[in-house]
């Protein structure tokens, strides 16, 4: 027979085989237990508890008075000057000789006692959390995480932004290369235009360097910074400042929790792409289909519930406000400008001089007057360079001998604006017209690139190398070639392999260009005429002549 597994069920069956007549004794065999056990089971229905076993004694007893003694010192002793575990644990070593206890023992009493010392004294009742209701329309929360994403094969770590709505749980994400004040503007740019208005009441923040120059005091009053009160003013934000510090965290545990699980559920594993505005276009994606998600125990999904909340949104200003940071530089001698610790490129001509960098989330744009005389990407880690080899192509031409160690040419290379074509063609210009020459022909070649397409220039350089012409006029020849062949073809991908090697002269190239002449071939027939003229009296016939 199968026995009862739990006590309350050993007692139902004991209650239940006394009612059909069996005896204490019997019962207590059949189930194993002892005549007690039978007797407390007829007496009443439930079993009584399992009486807890009594707390050992410990070596750290005798030492417990001497603890409490000092947690209680440090209620009113400045903050920064209160007793740790491991304080703690060097006092009774020192003074009370306390050799027999060991460092954990202590740590263990203490992060449980400190609270409850301070709760005894009337200091504060112990920490508990109060459920908040949100209104539809009136409370967002805004803050930044740190991910890591694989953008070209290269493993960089980037900025989550996350704007999130309080009722509907709606966010809105973007991934930006940093997390400073234009990141930080162009992440509501975008939550503004995607969520189609702002909250009529408060947005939540952090003490972010971002919005906040100085936190005052121990109150909610901070020190803003000029731009953010201006951004705020623009659009219509009223910003509510957190308690600093991992305290104020919970008041705004929606995007805290938000960023954790967005992270989790999208970017696990590390999301390998070509680029931030890649990643950012799957983003957006990403959020479109989170609408469909209930959070917790909601009766209604969030897209259900941001339909209710969106058309209370205030309507935000359509005068667009400039998001990124303007920044005076100066051109040092090696035609390079410095922006927040990395170094770029600027055409050499402007060493020396001074210009201005607008700067933006994921990119820069440096500007000469009105004038915008370089753009680059914005980098990632700290103590980079990012060198344009074109912006050194007139230094170059005068130092040839610069070129084949120079970073910028490295890293043309290495984004594939240098390719294999181009050094073989260098090659055989070097062999042909020596180093210098040679190089100096390369060097006009990709001076040409400036105004003729990429891919049309490399179709040259093919076609030139093939045709054994190592001179740049060669290559500008048959590139401009290649463009006009794709513009009367149909618009397909430049094939560099199909384009044949010919090298012609302008003037067919001139008179291929013409129109087709249909006029009749010349005759000489109206001059046979000419042949039958009346012949003067007394003159001889021509030798051959008929008289």
């Amino acid at each position: 027979m199968t026995h009862p597994q739990s006590k309350v069920e050993v007692f139902a069956a004991i209650r239940r085989d006394s009612r059909a007549g069996l005896s204490g004794r019997q019962i207590a065999i059949k189930y194993r237990v002892s005549r007690n056990t039978v007797a407390e089971a007829l007496r009443q229905p439930w079993p009584e508890p399992r009486k807890k076993m009594a707390p050992r004694a410990s070596r750290l007893d005798a030492f417990k008075p001497l603890i409490d003694e000092m947690l209680r010192a440090d209620l009113d002793a400045p903050r920064k000057q209160r007793h740790t575990a491991k304080r703690i644990f060097a006092r009774l070593v020192d003074e009370h000789q306390a050799m027999e206890i060991s460092y954990q023992i202590v740590r263990a009493y203490v992060a449980h006692r400190r609270g409850e010392i301070r709760v005894e004294a009337g200091r504060g009742p112990p920490e508990a959390f109060v459920p908040q209701s949100h209104l539809p329309g009136v409370e967002a929360e805004v803050d930044f995480g740190d991910v890591t994403v694989r953008i070209a094969g290269e493993q960089v770590k980037c900025f989550l932004f996350s704007f999130r709505l309080s009722y509907s749980g709606k966010a809105v994400h973007r991934v930006l290369a940093t997390g400073g004040q234009e990141a930080f503007f162009e992440g509501h740019v975008h939550a503004f235009r995607v969520l189609g208005g702002v909250p009529t009441g408060k947005v939540r923040y952090d003490n972010l360097k971002a919005a906040v120059s100085a936190v005052l005091g121990f109150t909610r009053a901070r020190t803003e910074s000029a731009r953010w009160t201006a951004f705020r003013e623009h659009y219509g934000v009223e910003a509510f400042y957190c308690q600093p510090g991992i305290k104020g965290a919970h008041e705004k545990g929606g995007v805290e929790g938000d960023i954790g699980w967005f992270r989790r559920n999208h970017l696990v594993p590390i999301p390998e792409i070509g680029s931030l505005d890649e990643l950012n276009e799957m983003i957006d994606r990403w959020d479109e289909a989170d609408e469909g998600r209930r959070i917790g125990a909601r009766a209604r999904t969030v897209g259900e519930y941001f339909a209710i909340e969106r058309p209370l949104l205030r309507t935000v200003s359509q005068e667009p406000f400039e998001t990124g940071l303007l920044l005076p530089v100066r051109v040092d001698r090696y035609s390079q400008i410095t922006v927040r610790t990395n170094r770029y490129s600027v055409p050499a001509r402007f060493i020396g001089r001074q210009l201005r960098v607008m700067l933006h989330a994921s990119h820069l744009i440096v500007y000469d007057g009105q004038q915008v005389v370089a753009e680059h990407d914005r980098l990632f880690a700290k103590g980079g360079r990012r060198l344009e080899l074109d912006h050194y192509l007139e230094v170059l031409i005068r130092k040839p001998g610069a070129l084949p160690g120079a970073t910028a040419l490295e890293q043309a290379r290495a984004a594939g604006k240098f390719t294999p074509v181009h050094d073989t063609w260098w090659a055989a210009a070097c062999k042909a017209h020596g180093d210098r020459d040679g190089t100096r022909a390369l060097i006009e070649v990709l001076l040409l690139a400036r105004h003729i397409p990429t891919e049309h220039l490399v179709t040259g350089l093919a076609a030139a190398l093939r045709a054994g012409a190592l001179t740049a006029d060669a290559v500008a020849l048959e590139a401009r070639k290649a463009a006009e062949e794709d513009e009367q073809a149909a618009p397909e991908p430049a094939q560099h392999d199909n384009h044949e090697a010919t090298v012609t002269f302008l003037t067919e190239r001139r008179l291929a260009q013409l129109p087709r002449d249909t006029r009749p071939l010349p005759s000489v027939t109206a001059y046979d005429q000419l042949l039958k003229r009346a012949r003067p009296p007394g003159e001889r016939p021509a030798q051959g002549e008929t008289p």
